[in-house]
């Protein structure tokens, strides 16, 4: 019977992660939208729900300390709990960097954009493709699954490569776009950013299917 109610308190929390990740992929979601639409009251809103993702993470915090102290996790339970603990940290990271794009939109105003924006909008795509598709994998244990996520962080890197190439030529032909072109830069390493985080996540999936930690990244390289 204590062992059913741990397990009960084991999936609610793994429900709050899938659910914080999903609040994290709304905020990045809405985040772009603003940058696209220069909705200035639409990143105003995607910055304040910051301090929720931040509380919602602490409790996930709060919630697995307390299985660790009250309860006597077996080996694979214990790695989920503290799997838990780095993907809340993960999560809410993603959502400081969906934030910091809000404010850029803010920063930015309504002045018009240099360039049409089209790799940048792919890469929060990809993003949130990745964040699922982690997520997803956690809950099914599937660890080919969180392989394959990561795997798509190099998409995101080529496509902050380009952003960042083509911003570049753009400062050098015309230097009055300077400001707002490293804006966008800023607003493309949030992203590439993120998809380093979602990347971290995966890990922590073959951490509690398979019991080792492995450096996904540099397994890649």
């Amino acid at each position: 019977m204590v062992r059913e109610a741990f397990e009960h308190e084991l999936r609610a929390l793994e429900g709050e992660v899938v659910a914080l990740g999903a609040a994290v992929a709304e905020a990045v979601r809405g985040a772009i939208s603003a940058l696209r639409t220069r909705d200035a009251a639409l990143a105003e809103r995607v910055n304040r729900a910051d301090d929720d993702l931040n509380r919602r993470r602490f409790e996930l915090e709060e919630q697995c300390l307390a299985l660790l102290a009250t309860q006597q996790p077996m080996a694979s339970d214990l790695r989920v709990l503290t799997a838990v603990l780095h993907i809340a940290t993960d999560l809410e990271r993603m959502g400081d960097h969906a934030a910091g794009v809000a404010r850029l939109v803010i920063r930015m105003g309504d002045e018009p954009l240099v360039k049409p924006l089209v790799d940048i909008p792919r890469m929060a795509d990809l993003v949130v493709s990745m964040l699922d598709e982690s997520l997803s994998a956690f809950v099914r244990r599937d660890a080919g699954a969180a392989r394959r996520a990561a795997a798509r962080d190099d998409e995101v890197d080529a496509l902050h490569d380009q952003v960042h190439r083509e911003l570049f030529l753009l400062m050098i032909q015309n230097p009055s776009t300077i400001t707002q072109a490293t804006y966008l830069m800023w607003a493309s390493h949030g992203l590439e950013r993120i998809a380093d985080l979602v990347t971290n996540v995966c890990e922590r999936v073959v951490f509690v299917v398979e019991g080792v930690l492995e450096d996904l990244n540099q397994l890649r390289g």
